[in-house]
């Protein structure tokens, strides 16, 4: 049993750009590397864990969802990094595409993704983390026993500036980026 860090990916791991319907779209940000690379040396479960609404709105299919994937997989490999799991949730209320509406577990806040990863890896979450760059990866990480960290980049900074004075909560900290979430983390071990 090890502890996890899961990590929001959209404004986290790669520059926010609305949906990304090419994988040539996607820009990881190079502080994710490192910050991945640190948790894989230090036994932290890596687990990406997305929303992936641009599905259930039909702005791209599963097939450029996966090789979106496998591109960032490949760069952190490269650096040799590794995320010990990938998640996605792509259903949405409201979404255009029918299979894919419907208030499903697994969209965060809600736990789903979480229990999915349980049932692969044995996560000691107690000393569990969650960085992401809003709000709702601050409340997953609550209503999951987690600490959070709220990154600055992606739509952070506009979160933490206009919108917390309507949080009931606060993240554990906030960071400039990922590497900076994942070395406070670290210090807290």
């Amino acid at each position: 049993m090890k502890p996890a860090v899961f990590l929001d990916r959209d404004g986290t791991i790669n520059e926010e750009m609305g949906y990304i319907n090419h994988p040539d779209r996607l820009k990881i940000f190079k502080e994710a590397k490192k910050a991945v690379k640190l948790l894989n040396k230090k036994e932290f479960y890596s687990i990406l864990i997305s929303n992936q609404a641009g599905l259930a709105r039909g702005y791209f299919d599963e097939n450029i969802m996966f090789l979106t994937h496998r591109k960032m997989i490949e760069e952190f490999e490269k650096n040799n990094a590794h995320f010990d799991l990938t998640l996605y949730c792509p259903y949405l209320p409201d979404a255009k595409i029918e299979k894919y509406r419907k208030d499903h577990e697994c969209r965060k806040p809600k736990n789903g993704m979480l229990k999915i990863a349980q049932r692969i890896l044995d996560i000691d979450m107690k000393n569990s983390f969650m960085i992401g760059d809003r709000y709702k990866d601050i409340l997953f990480a609550r209503k999951n026993g987690m600490r959070s960290v709220l990154v600055l980049t992606g739509y952070g900074k506009g979160e933490w500036e206009f919108q917390r004075g309507n949080w009931e909560i606060e993240p554990d900290h906030i960071a400039e980026n990922v590497l900076e979430a994942v070395k406070w983390i670290l210090k807290e071990q």
